[in-house]
């Protein structure tokens, strides 16, 4: 363990997360001025990219840019918080597919038709959809972490059990840092060499829109397993295995939602959710029932 004392600071201390919150913050201003210049060099003719996506058609469609690189921040947040709270790393996971849906939305203002047949229209409907999910989804996520904060009077816990479990949750963390890096940029390279100036265009949107994110919660899932198979050497608590084995579930309809588009894609999102929310709130049940049996009761000798 004297290896992931060293290693685990250098990647996942509060230090290195504001430095790496600084650093995001920046290249996510810059990428948006370039964007935003990239599109008007392009709208008034002065530099001829032939661009023909979506993306570099309005300059509304620039703020695509840095909630893209607010979502890279988001990744590494949910793997800072993967060894502190097992809760607050599956809030993590919702909030990014809920920025996704976000980010989605700024494309899809820019290409709004405002007429009289909106709910005829493919991208107007869309657009419902996505403003729709994304209230319910906020709603869900701010239930599930007010659930995730309960507090239960719990006998009292094996504390070196419980370090154990989370030096276990240490290496998987240090472990994916690397892991999700290597995998932007590749992603990022693939995406690059998948580009054409000339008479192609840029891939597809809904490729974009996906790229990376679909491969990132793949590795999510195994993760996950990961994680109840370690938990199985601290706990045989019923109601504890259903409540990560019910997350692995959740965070594979999100994965699921990548593969189709339109409203089923927006149903599974909100179905995962959803899903994780009703975990937890039986997880808590259980909780709040072992609790009050465990209590001692008090006997009144007869007088």
């Amino acid at each position: 363990m004297v290896l992931l004392n060293k290693i685990y600071p250098v990647f996942l201390s509060e230090n290195t997360k504001k430095r790496i919150e600084k650093v995001i913050l920046y290249v996510a201003l810059l990428g948006f001025f370039i964007h935003l210049a990239l599109i008007f060099l392009s709208k008034f003719n002065i530099i001829n990219f032939h661009l023909e996506s979506e993306l570099f058609k309005n300059p509304i469609s620039a703020i695509y840019t840095p909630f893209s690189f607010i979502l890279i921040y988001e990744v590494y947040l949910l793997i800072y918080y993967l060894p502190k709270s097992f809760t607050t790393y599956i809030t993590k996971q919702y909030e990014i597919i809920t920025l996704i849906i976000i980010r989605k939305l700024f494309k899809d203002l820019s290409g709004l038709q405002l007429t009289s047949n909106w709910f005829e229209i493919k991208d107007d409907l869309q657009f419902t959809y996505d403003i729709l999910a994304s209230i319910v989804l906020f709603y869900l996520i701010f239930q599930f972490q007010k659930q995730g904060k309960r507090k239960n009077n719990q006998p009292k816990i094996d504390v070196p059990k419980i370090e154990r479990f989370i030096n276990r949750k240490k290496i998987l963390a240090v472990f994916l840092v690397p892991t999700f890096f290597i995998m932007a940029l590749i992603t990022f390279s693939s995406w690059l060499d998948s580009i054409s100036f000339t008479t192609e265009g840029l891939t597809s949107f809904e490729t974009i829109n996906n790229l990376f994110f679909d491969e990132f919660f793949t590795v999510l899932i195994l993760v996950d397993v990961v994680l109840l198979l370690i938990s199985f050497f601290y706990t045989d608590k019923f109601h504890k295995i259903i409540r990560n084995s019910g997350f692995i579930v959740s965070t594979i309809l999100i994965r699921l939602s990548f593969g189709v588009s339109g409203l089923v894609s927006t149903v599974l999102i909100i179905s995962a959710v959803l899903f994780g929310l009703a975990i937890i709130l039986i997880h808590n049940k259980f909780e709040t029932n072992n609790s009050s049996s465990n209590k001692p009761t008090i006997k009144f000798k007869r007088l």
